[in-house]
């Protein structure tokens, strides 16, 4: 049993409010982060507000800041962290605080929203069935695997330093864009929507988001690039667009 130091993040979400508070409590092996920050609930904090659900890393709801990093609390395990120094835990700095280490992501509901429905091809065939290639099926599965703990969102540039969520949709919403528009049956043509209301273009592909993520989706080179290559032939790329006069 170790007794380690947390610096913890103390707030009622009033703009400028805000301090980190420290905290001593035991650590027994096998713990992770979020078992940590339940105990300092129960033995010092009683009104320390933390979102978690599954503890299994599913759910995506434990997201917050490590020292830094944005990651999971329950996937994020003690034995890893620096021997003989504080622990920082810290809210998502890309939302709103709503209190203590909760965050307001609202924003990213609002924005899911607005992106294109699935529109299906009619069937294939008479009996109302499709024919599809397993490797197109293969393609589009990856990006299913996404719990929506936005940690690809915090650490976006574009929205973590610039705070453009009206601008640019985030990671987050460009791999969802990506499961509809590399399905084998979509038809909806979003690349428009990508170019301006999306802001793709705003993405400088650091990649940073495939680091944090943890589905350890390859966000930048499966998903992002491919849409931004599908934005480029189709309004920036000058004989493609020649040919498309003679259609």
């Amino acid at each position: 049993m170790t007794k380690v130091t947390f610096k913890i993040w103390r707030s009622n979400g009033s703009p400028g409010d805000g301090k980190f508070q420290d905290y001593e409590t035991d650590i027994t092996e096998g713990m992770v982060v979020l078992d940590a920050v339940h105990q300092i609930q129960a033995e010092s904090a009683s009104d320390l507000a933390v979102r978690w659900n599954c503890k299994a890393g599913k759910c995506g709801s434990c997201s917050a800041e490590i020292n830094g990093r944005p990651r999971l609390m329950c996937m994020t395990r003690m034995g890893d962290m620096p021997e003989g120094k504080p622990v920082m835990i810290q809210p998502m700095k890309s939302f709103p605080v709503i209190r203590d280490l909760v965050t307001d992501v609202s924003v990213n509901f609002r924005t899911k929203k607005k992106i294109k429905k699935f529109k299906p091809r009619p069937p294939d065939a008479p009996d109302g069935t499709w024919r599809m290639a397993q490797s197109d099926i293969d393609r589009v599965q990856e990006f299913r695997k996404c719990i929506e703990c936005f940690l690809c969102q915090d650490v976006c540039h574009v929205l973590r330093e610039h705070n453009l969520h009206e601008e640019f949709v985030g990671p987050r919403h460009l791999v969802y864009t990506a499961a509809l528009e590399m399905h084998p049956l979509d038809v909806e043509d979003r690349r428009g929507d990508l170019k301006d209301e999306g802001g793709i273009g705003f993405c400088n592909i650091t990649k940073c988001c495939t680091t944090v993520c943890p589905e350890n989706i390859t966000i930048t080179d499966n998903a992002i690039i491919p849409l931004k290559e599908r934005v480029v032939d189709k309004y920036y790329d000058p004989i493609m667009r020649f040919f498309r006069i003679f259609k």
